[in-house]
């Protein structure tokens, strides 16, 4: 029978010869991720069972990343209880604070997750391993606890909704323009419980930061995970990478979909998700005159190199608006040091803006730049819910990191082109970046 890339990998680590939507199976898990918040309520869980140790202290991986470093007394316990367990077991991948770097831009740099891996984590964005094609998916931490004791879990294998991306993109769209503008195509949850398969010659030129950018938020649009078919940028990506072997899975020519959707993107331009969902978006054209307190480029959404690059070449030379805050979170301990050695930091420093430590932080109003009563954030995360990123009455506007650093630069919501910047890649990005 004829398979889509997330049905074989499910098929691989089911031990059958094949799987169709909406059948249940068990499969082994490759690699389990916790953080901060959700691994020790699944560690209390993995005590209940009464175990001494867990699965395989390879494949667990811990990281606090959410509100580290401590931002108060009960997220310094969260962290210490982890911590004790991580070495109780011996868990080889814990990453602390000097090495710990945002969950979903680590695991793939420090080529713990593979191609054709099977990963579960109790974080909704760990479909972004989907950019290496693996089929990553999130989890409750109960659901964790029980991959923590056994190495297996429970799957409903979902229908897979194939994109087709085509045409050239325009200046200073990117990865995060593909999927706002697909979530708005399709609506919040417009994918449900299925798998987003993203392709065509569009996908082909996307640089490894672009793609997972793009399968980070395809939970936002309801998938049960966002998937591309791993290709050379793909096999460059992990060379040297990989610390174990990895298998490159494809969908076949005449694998079942739910639905086939074709989308131009020569005609899209820069996107802006405007509150209080990530579908509700507009064109950069369309956006008008909104001005705003606070920009924050980082996250596991945008926080990678390739994205403070393009935040740093709308920057230099200039300033930020007297009004507005800006904060830059290099997703990793890799990533800051890289982009110091460049030198990001004193485009970012000279600009006006602040560099924090590598965080999760203000994406969910935790700490590093929570929003007051009334204020406006253009940030590079993935949700904009009510409240979200601090006062239930404050606004936060969804974008790339160029649009966000002319934002900061204006003091209102605008694009790179307003300040006369010239895209530097002409819409196409380093097709091996990250």
């Amino acid at each position: 029978m004829a398979m889509t890339i997330t049905e074989k990998i499910l098929a691989a680590h089911a031990g059958k010869k094949e799987v169709q939507p909406g059948e249940l199976i068990e499969a082994e898990v490759d690699v389990a991720l916790g953080n901060d918040i959700t691994a020790p309520i699944a560690i209390e869980q993995f005590r209940k069972t009464g175990l001494e140790s867990v699965f395989d202290r390879e494949r667990l991986v811990l990281v606090p990343d959410h509100f580290t470093p401590n931002k108060d007394i009960k997220s310094a316990e969260q962290c210490r209880f982890m911590r004790r367990f991580a070495r109780e077991q011996g868990i080889t991948h814990y990453f602390e604070v000097g090495e710990a770097g945002i969950e979903h831009a680590l695991l793939p740099e420090q080529g713990i997750v593979l191609p054709g891996d099977l990963v579960i984590g109790a974080d909704s964005h760990t479909c972004t391993y989907g950019a290496l094609g693996a089929l990553a998916t999130g989890v409750g931490s109960t659901d964790l606890a029980a991959v923590m004791a056994v190495g297996r879990l429970w799957f409903k294998v979902p229908e897979t909704v194939k994109f087709v991306y085509f045409g050239q993109r325009r200046p200073w769209v990117d990865g995060k323009d593909l999927i706002l503008f697909t979530i708005g195509k399709i609506g919040v949850d417009g994918a449900l419980y299925q798998a987003m398969e993203f392709c065509g010659e569009a996908i082909e030129s996307l640089s490894m930061d672009g793609r997972f950018t793009m399968a980070n938020m395809a939970i936002e649009a309801g998938a049960k995970n966002g998937i591309f078919i791993p290709d050379r940028i793909v096999k460059k990506y992990v060379e040297g990478r990989a610390k174990r072997p990895y298998r490159f899975f494809e969908s076949d020519a005449d694998a079942r979909y739910k639905e086939i959707i074709e989308i131009d993107v020569s005609q899209i331009e820069p996107q802006v998700a405007f509150p209080h969902l990530p579908s509700n978006v507009r064109g950069i054209s369309q956006v008008g005159d909104i001005p705003i307190d606070q920009v924050v480029i980082g996250s596991c959404t945008n926080g990678r190199l390739s994205d403070l690059i393009s935040a740093a070449c709308v920057l230099k030379e200039k300033k930020i608006a007297p009004q507005v805050r800006l904060i830059i979170i290099p997703a990793t301990p890799v990533i800051y040091r890289e982009a110091m050695r460049r030198g990001l930091f004193d485009i970012f420093l000279d600009a006006g803006a602040v560099i924090s430590p590598p965080t999760c932080g203000p994406c969910l109003g935790g700490h590093m730049g929570v929003l007051a009563k009334g204020e406006r954030v253009v940030a590079t995360t993935n949700r904009n819910f009510v409240g979200r990123m601090g006062h239930k009455e404050s606004e936060i506007y969804l974008s790339n990191p160029a649009v966000a650093a002319a934002s900061a630069v204006l003091g209102r919501i605008a694009g790179p082109t307003e300040l006369g910047v010239e895209d530097r890649q002409g819409g196409q990005n380093d097709a091996v970046s990250g």
